[in-house]
């Protein structure tokens, strides 16, 4: 009974998808100006490939050693000694839209264990930063820390933050990203998630510039099980 409670919530959820959209739409209302601003910056992004050397499906993900929110330190080795990891990047928990996917995948997360993976959502921030009392610090899931963005820059994504958003942080939201990230002030990831099989290799990848969008976790799940059943997915 509580399986089938849990599946008929599951399935009333909105989409991520439509939840960006959503918070897309109450940002163009309430400061179109700004808006229009990041569309433009993400155009140019775009023109200029950014993200394009992301891995991709085939290729080995480097090896990572980073603290958890405790300052213990997790390697991707030994989670994939355990089998398939989920790696996404995010920006840190002050991101509304970070906060959604995250806590999509959190809704998510039985049935990514269930395929026998490990979910890994890693940001810029620093150990004390990203636990903090927070939804993120409830995360049933490994958060990590990438402070020098080093990690994001061997997969591809890491990505130098234009002036206009950056002043838009610290006027608007009047947020200190060289505090919160403990020095890095201006790199962040570009939100992307990569499926790893147990050896390593890329199995399936979403990376997109523009970080107001973001995978689906029932793309993720579809990932993990064409892998367990029938080879490599189909990344973007």
């Amino acid at each position: 009974m509580v399986d089938k409670t849990k599946n008929i919530l599951v399935k009333s959820m909105k989409t991520l998808k439509e939840q960006t959209e959503a918070k897309i739409a109450a940002g163009r209302q309430a400061n179109p100006d700004f808006m229009n601003g990041v569309d433009a910056i993400i155009e140019n992004a775009k023109a200029f490939q950014q993200g394009a050397d992301a891995i991709k499906i085939g290729e080995k993900a480097p090896n990572f050693e980073l603290p958890n929110g405790e300052g213990k330190m997790v390697a991707l080795e030994s989670l994939l000694e355990k089998g398939p990891v989920v790696v996404t990047f995010y920006r840190g928990d002050w991101c509304p839209y970070c906060n959604l996917q995250l806590r999509a995948l959190q809704a998510r997360l039985s049935e990514i264990q269930a395929l026998g993976a490990t979910l890994v959502a890693i940001s810029p921030q620093v150990p004390d930063g990203s636990m903090t009392e927070t939804e993120i610090s409830k995360l049933e899931f490994t958060v990590l820390s990438d402070q020098d963005a080093k990690v994001a820059s061997q997969y591809g994504v890491a990505w130098e933050v234009p002036e206009f958003l950056l002043d838009h942080m610290r006027v608007d939201r009047n947020l200190d990203l060289q505090k919160i990230n403990h020095g890095n002030g201006t790199i962040l990831p570009i939100p992307a998630t990569f499926v790893l099989g147990p050896d390593g290799i890329v199995q399936w990848n979403y990376v997109n510039v523009d970080y107001r969008t973001r995978s689906e976790p029932d793309e993720v799940i579809a990932a993990l099980r064409l892998r367990s059943g029938a080879g490599v997915a189909q990344g973007r």
